[in-house]
């Protein structure tokens, strides 16, 4: 079977969905900044919003996942990355995220010692859709199930982090953020 490998810069391309935003905070601070911060408070605002943006999409750009005889080899963007070898691969699946009218898929692998990992550059979203995603998850079952035996396929069972959706997350904190103001609230009357 012939290897594969999964980049970052074959899926994530510049889009002006995605610098409108960024123009949008720039020119904000641009505003904002000039008039309560001073000419050197405004620069060193932008400077870090530039660089934060920047680093992120350059870690984005070169994240990558290699698929062999080995294992999975997964690299964030640092370093050569790491490689989990077949033996520790006790399955493999897709997470879908839904939230906001937009819904992403990425690939994982689970590991014996029950931690997961997501393939980075085998995902698809709204924002950056993979034609051919299932087609490529598809190979990546075929190489585990050649690489693995039978008996190492445990799937894990559910637990709590995977019921919690952008939805959920959004209710529990809204739902804290209100009994905190209550308790200050109740606090300072008192």
């Amino acid at each position: 079977m012939n290897e594969l490998i999964f980049r970052g810069k074959d899926l994530f391309r510049p889009s002006w969905s995605n610098l409108g935003p960024l123009v949008i905070v720039l020119v904000l601070q641009l505003a904002i900044g000039s008039t309560h911060l001073g000419a050197m408070g405004t620069f060193w605002l932008v400077l870090g919003t530039l660089v934060l943006a920047g680093g992120s999409f350059a870690l984005s750009w070169r994240c990558w996942s290699r698929v062999d005889a080995q294992g999975v080899t997964i690299c964030w963007g640092l370093g050569r990355g790491r490689t989990y070898p077949w033996p520790e691969i006790r399955w493999v699946d897709v997470r879908e995220t839904k939230g906001n009218g937009t819904a992403s898929s990425s690939a994982r692998i689970f590991l014996a010692g029950g931690r997961r990992r997501s393939l980075p550059g085998l995902q698809t979203s709204s924002i950056y859709p993979a034609a051919e995603f299932d087609v490529n998850f598809q190979r990546l079952v075929n190489w585990w199930e050649y690489s693995t035996h039978p008996t190492w396929r445990i799937r894990p069972a559910k637990q709590f982090r995977d019921r919690l959706t952008p939805t959920v997350v959004g209710l529990l904190l809204a739902l804290v953020i209100v009994a905190a103001v209550v308790l200050v609230v109740g606090l300072q009357s008192s």
